[in-house]
């Protein structure tokens, strides 16, 4: 491993898995939590992995981000409609000359990043990983779980590929978890959004886990109908991505193990849903670039009044309680 020290803010079914496998490989890391902190505190991380179960019993856990130390890398894996918490959480515990690196799904959140913590190297990660956590301190990673790292440029350039990619990158595949350095991580989004839009949007609003959507002749047209709709506004934007693509996606979504989306699980939770981040932010870019994507406009109607409603509901319920 590197000399580096990781902070992991968000500490669930990505940060947890991750910021665990980095641990048990040597590295130093911190974990920011909420409601599993004394949990965490007192029994510590466990991970049932189809690589390999294991258990980190002491972790160094913090319910605070004043009372961990400034690290080199840290490590956001919020939701990313927790990402107005940015700008107080990222300037204590980033390092001077540090680096941000945002695990999170979506459009514009490294520009967010960038805003909330001046002077940092910003970094975005696209995971590619079937992970729930299913207890407090408890992660059930399923499938995958490859990262691709790219650089975050504020015009959307390609920003080549830096030697701190390389450190980081170096101690996660050491830690066991495959990772690809990308020359444009604005492109890497699009492709990500590929698969995001049509299984985090269908997974709620038909409220089918991805096999039943693949298994269903109208469910694998709907998803491959929105999968064009976003190549389309990627081409829109000069970020071409081949039609090849959208037939290996569905085809990988196919042999996957059967999966409830992240999106579908905050939704059951009632909790809010990332809409803004996977359908609201590609859905204007591609509109400012001239392309027609009345598909993705609708699932992301759809899916605000859904997340609106589950937002009433809990209200309601808290208010009964």
């Amino acid at each position: 491993m590197n000399d580096l020290t990781y902070a992991i803010l968000g500490s669930g079914a990505l940060g947890g898995l991750y910021g665990a496998r980095l641990a048990r490989a040597g590295a130093e890391v911190h974990f920011l939590l909420r409601s599993d902190y004394e949990h965490v505190r007192a029994h510590g991380l466990r991970i049932d992995s189809k690589d390999g179960d294991f258990h980190l019993p002491n972790v160094n856990a913090y319910a605070n981000v004043e009372d961990m130390p400034r690290c080199e890398v840290v490590i956001v894996a919020l939701k990313t409609t927790m990402n107005h918490l940015l700008p107080q959480l990222l300037p204590p515990v980033v390092k001077q000359g540090g680096i941000v690196l945002t695990l999170q799904n979506g459009l514009g959140v490294e520009a967010q990043a960038a805003e909330a913590a001046p002077g940092a190297e910003v970094l975005g990660g696209l995971c590619f990983l079937c992970s729930n956590k299913v207890g407090p301190g408890h992660i059930h990673h399923l499938d995958y779980g490859e990262i691709r790292l790219g650089r975050y440029t504020p015009d959307g350039r390609p920003g080549g590929i830096t030697d701190t990619m390389r450190r980081i990158a170096a101690d996660l595949n050491e830690s066991g978890t495959p990772t690809t350095l990308m020359e444009h991580l604005e492109l890497a989004r699009w492709q990500k959004l590929v698969w995001n839009v049509p299984f985090n949007g269908l997974s709620v609003i038909l409220d089918a886990t991805t096999d039943r959507i693949m298994a269903d002749a109208h469910g694998r047209r709907l998803a491959e109908a929105l999968m064009l709709e976003v190549v389309e506004g990627a081409g829109a934007c000069g970020l071409p991505i081949d039609r090849a693509d959208v037939d290996d996606m569905l085809d990988r979504t196919v042999r996957m193990t059967p999966y409830r989306t992240s999106m579908m699980i905050d939704h059951d939770r009632g909790q809010p849903m990332e809409v803004e981040a996977i359908f609201g932010a590609p859905l204007r870019a591609a509109r400012e670039a001239g392309a027609a994507t009345p598909k993705l406009e609708m699932v992301y109607e759809l899916l605000k009044f859904l997340d609106g409603g589950a937002v009433v509901m809990k209200t309601q319920v808290a208010g009964h309680s």
